[in-house]
């Protein structure tokens, strides 16, 4: 019985040499969890021995115990390093389609041929549909779909308002001759002028310039006229009677006030400008044209735009006309410089995928260069009942099992679930101090049980030379 007590024993030692080996060897593996090796004794016994003096029959191995403590946070240069602070997983797949979900921690994923988000073995990293505020749609494991990252370029959104507020200052000369005069390209017969880029409906570029011109002091006293060109063609402006324009006594005027200045002079259109009216206050008081509630937008712009781009597209040219009483969010003439205090539009060109955003709750964000992000997926986060429970699979890898409980998906940051870091990773959770110590305490564990079979040994052989 002493043999098999000390072989117990040694087999004991053995398993704990292998395990402690076993965390040395992966101090540096990403994403990797220590073992404990944790033993029984084993005692038999029956209703007619006799308890007091029965002796132990040796050790068993219990269990090699995972460890899910924190690991420490390493932080890399690549987005799509990913580390969990604090519980769950995230889950993979091996192919697009599978269900056979696999989990862990180690957070070094790529993209692969197909721009699909994957870890070194080839494992699909699942995250939650997503809606177009980046809110999850579901957060269901059964929904998770392998993350991919979209190749074609971010959408163009062509130009549709273009927000303006400037100071026209109050000392500045009058223009006698004005606007008659008017040519864009003297500019001797305009007081201003500021410029801003807008787009089309294919994302191509243009210019949108502003002409302010302070004409005649006896007729139009604290007035300006306003011209509007697109890559140097004069544009006509009109009433836009979608706009919210609560200023009363606008100035009068015909509507459609039409201006000839000197470089249209003969031509049976002209150049509709408008009339922009102040008071003694420097507060804008009056616009021509305008309607009772409306503002103004330039004609469409189908004969500007020569590259086959939306024929139907005009600008909205936006006072901020719908704020009541002296503001300074509307243009305004006080005595000061010339001053462009808002020049803003809403188009955006054509963009091309620039990086990729991933917050703490797990959204990934697709980065275009116009300016545009575009939600793509929350990362799935999973989490288990017993840890301790899970099935290894090599690879820093885990699978559900009888003892783990049922897979629970959630979100990032929500619940119990931990927060995830991009460009960082989480290092393993093995202190090398303590298993060198764990080392030497395993290698003695091993000497004691082979100097207690060798002393059997001789208490056998000693038994044998009887005579």
């Amino acid at each position: 019985m002493s043999f098999n007590i000390a072989l117990s024993g040694l087999n004991a030692a053995q398993k704990d040499l292998d395990i402690t080996s076993n965390n040395i060897a992966n101090v540096n593996t990403t994403g990797f969890k220590e073992s404990r090796a944790e033993f029984v004794d084993v005692y038999a016994a029956s209703l007619l021995s006799a308890g007091k003096t029965k002796v132990g029959d040796g050790v068993l191995t219990a269990d090699a115990a995972q460890q899910f403590s924190q690991g420490s946070i390493k932080f890399t240069n690549n987005a799509l390093d990913l580390a969990i602070t604090g519980n769950g997983f995230f889950a993979t797949v091996p192919d697009v389609g599978s269900l056979e979900t696999s989990y862990t921690r180690a957070g070094q994923f790529k993209l692969n041929q197909e721009n699909f988000i994957v870890n070194s073995q080839g494992g699909h990293l699942l995250g939650f549909p997503v809606n177009a505020d980046g809110t999850s749609s579901s957060v269901s494991l059964s929904t998770a779909e392998p993350i991919r990252i979209p190749t074609a370029s971010g959408a163009p959104e062509k130009t549709s308002e273009v927000d303006v507020r400037m100071n026209l200052p109050a000392g500045d000369p009058y223009i006698l001759s004005a606007p008659g005069n008017f040519d864009p390209s003297d500019p001797s017969t305009f007081n201003h002028s500021t410029s801003t880029t807008i787009f089309d409906s294919f994302g191509d570029s243009h210019i949108m310039t502003y002409y302010f011109v302070k004409d005649n002091p006896t007729t139009n006293p604290n007035q300006w006229m306003m011209f509007t060109a697109v890559d140097g063609e004069m544009v006509d402006l009109e009433a836009d009677a979608a706009q919210n324009n609560p200023i009363a006594g606008s100035a009068s005027g015909p509507l459609s006030e039409r201006i000839l200045p000197a470089p249209y002079d003969g031509t049976e259109t002209g150049v509709v400008g408008a009339r922009l009216t102040f008071n003694s206050s420097g507060d804008l008081t009056g616009l021509v044209p305008s309607l009772a509630e409306g503002g103004l937008n330039t004609r469409a712009l189908g004969a500007v735009f020569s590259n086959g781009a939306d024929p139907t597209q005009a600008i909205s040219v936006n006072f901020n006309l719908d704020t009541l009483g002296p503001n300074l969010n509307t243009p305004t003439q006080f005595a000061s410089n010339f001053e462009v205090t808002s020049l803003q539009q809403d188009g955006l060109a054509v963009g091309r995928l620039t990086g990729i955003d991933i917050g703490g709750d797990g959204l990934v964000k697709a980065i275009y260069s116009n300016g545009t992000s575009e939600p793509l997926s929350r990362i799935a986060m999973v989490n288990f009942a017993n840890e301790q429970g899970l099935k290894q699979l090599g690879s820093t890898g885990w699978k559900e099992s009888i003892t783990s409980g049922e897979a629970l998906a959630g979100e990032a940051g929500a619940g119990t679930f931990g927060s995830i870091s991009s460009s960082a990773l989480e290092q393993s959770n093995v202190n090398l101090t303590s298993e060198l110590i764990d080392l030497i305490s395993a290698q003695r564990n091993f000497q004691a049980n082979s100097r207690a079979l060798e002393v059997d040994n001789q208490l056998n052989q000693t038994i044998l030379q009887i005579r």
